[in-house]
């Protein structure tokens, strides 16, 4: 039996990794005050590149850059593209604990794309979680009342949807395409695109500023690793939950940063949201109830395509030897 030590392993370097990625969130809404999310992701993936192509150069699997895939590669690269742009532009835009609590419905997305792409089977419960929480998002919307919807709010939706699509398509094919076309192809797609678009948008950016943006590919390769020695640490049941802690960090980081404080209806659509989600994976953390465990067994964070995906560096690390995660297949 594991010691108390052990066992809590897993969900604290689950929890530092949800810090860091906060991190990097936040650093991301202070750049985009200055300059357009377009700049912000080409040049996070520009100095991201680097560390990938280390963590490449361990993929000890023969093949070629050619997916075996390439309609659900083609599709799971333009999905992460958008979410890219479109997550950085709503941090830009909107408060920290907005854009968590819209991000948040992605685990309801994926357990409804998992009906056609996976052929996943939903009841009753796990579906009216998702209408649960579909209804928290809502609330953190409030379309009609207020200032109404936003392009910052499009966004963010936008990057739940592109989320959970690329999610959904990696557990669908993870298992046959090579880590390296998983990892290369989104990268590369979005150094090409936001490439073309910088011209229109580009501002000079001065050396600390440069370095914050060095600091955010830094922050999300450090955070990644931290997932992987998470899920290698502990069940995935254990380890998912702790993606919601980023909505107090994110309350935290946005009071001293950014003088934002969440409002009542962020803070009771948020609820929602994740208890619908939480609700969800523990529901398929029980036997004979999901058969691919599509929430469960995906890393739920925002697949940008501006670092590597964190199932994929475990890929490369388990084709080197480094053994399988956790108690059953890679999460996706």
């Amino acid at each position: 039996m594991p010691s108390p030590s052990h066992a809590l392993r897993g969900p604290l370097l689950a929890l530092l990794a949800f810090m860091l990625f906060s991190a990097h969130d936040a650093v991301v809404k202070s750049l985009g005050g200055s300059y357009a999310a377009f700049q912000i992701v080409f040049f996070s993936v520009l100095l991201g590149l680097p560390l990938a192509m280390l963590m490449l150069m361990r993929d000890r699997t023969d093949g070629t850059l050619r997916p075996r895939y390439p309609g659900w590669t083609a599709l799971r690269t333009g999905a992460s593209v958008v979410t890219g742009v479109s997550v950085f532009y709503a941090f830009s835009v909107l408060p920290l604990t907005q854009v968590y609590a819209i991000l948040f419905a992605a685990p309801l997305l994926i357990t409804v794309l998992a009906v056609p792409v996976l052929g996943e089977r939903v009841g009753l419960h796990r579906g009216g979680a998702v209408v649960l929480g579909l209804v928290g998002v809502l609330i953190v919307l409030r379309p009609g009342g207020g200032e109404g919807l936003s392009l910052g709010h499009v966004a963010a939706l936008a990057g739940a949807a592109g989320s959970a699509l690329s999610s959904i398509i990696v557990r669908r094919i993870g298992a046959e395409e090579r880590s390296v076309v998983l990892l290369l192809y989104p990268m590369m797609a979005n150094l090409v695109v936001m490439a073309l678009a910088l011209p229109f948008v580009y501002r000079p950016m001065p050396l600390a500023d440069f370095a914050a943006v060095g600091m955010i590919a830094a922050l999300a390769f450090i955070a990644s690793l931290c997932v992987i020695a998470a899920y290698k640490a502990s069940e995935a049941v254990l380890i998912a939950p702790m993606q919601y802690s980023q909505i107090l960090w994110a309350a935290v980081l946005g009071w001293l940063f950014f003088d934002e404080w969440p409002d009542g209806a962020t803070v009771l659509g948020a609820g929602v949201v994740i208890l619908s989600g939480l609700y969800i994976l523990f529901r398929e953390g029980r036997a004979n109830v999901s058969t691919n465990r599509p929430v469960l067994q995906t890393r739920l964070r925002p697949e940008t395509g501006t670092v590597p995906r964190a199932s994929t560096l475990a890929q490369i690390g388990a084709a080197e030897g480094a053994g399988d995660e956790g108690s059953g297949p890679p999460p996706r």
